[in-house]
């Protein structure tokens, strides 16, 4: 029995410029390739980084086989949303990203100009269900992060799974 939690954190800023006719938004549903990888800053901010991986696949006309092609995308998540992220998200799961793209210009060691395109996520809801056994992802050393279970006096039977609230065992922060 899979026990399925959507989790969604909306941001105070919208991506959209309807003054000017433009609209710069970016929905995806894919896979993490990586553990969110944290930097923190003196004021107290912090960004959080992984890939996502998107997969398309079709069948090419001319010789009937199947193509499967993946694309991946840098995914960049800000202050308390990268901290639930690092949190909650482990490599493979599957994600769903809304946000922007945002393309940065710097130099390599050798003093030339690289740029990279990134997606500024604004909203993300995981998709991986959580189940009942596994409890949230485990983060190393996290006491906070471990299933949680209460005592049941011993004349009582414990009750079954279907009469406990789906909720009751969740440490989400929301």
């Amino acid at each position: 029995m899979f026990v399925t939690k959507r989790t969604t954190i909306k941001y105070k800023y919208e991506t959209a410029n309807y003054m000017s006719g433009t609209l710069n938004k970016v929905m995806l549903i894919g896979h993490t390739g990586d553990v969110v990888k944290m930097n923190y800053f003196e004021g107290g901010g912090c960004i959080g980084r992984f890939p996502l991986a998107t997969n398309e696949t079709y069948t090419n006309k001319t010789t009937g086989e199947r193509v499967s092609n993946t694309e991946w995308h840098n995914i960049v998540v800000r202050n308390k949303g990268a901290e639930i992220c690092e949190k909650y998200l482990k490599k493979g799961d599957k994600v769903y990203i809304e946000g922007r793209i945002k393309t940065r210009k710097w130099q390599d060691d050798q003093g030339n100009d690289r740029y990279s395109t990134e997606v500024q996520c604004t909203d993300f809801t995981f998709l991986t269900p959580k189940t009942e056994g596994s409890g949230a992802p485990q983060n190393q050393g996290s006491a906070a992060s471990q299933p949680t279970q209460k005592a049941v006096p011993s004349g009582d039977p414990a009750p079954s799974k279907a009469e406990q609230p789906v909720g009751e065992d969740d440490d989400l922060p929301f």
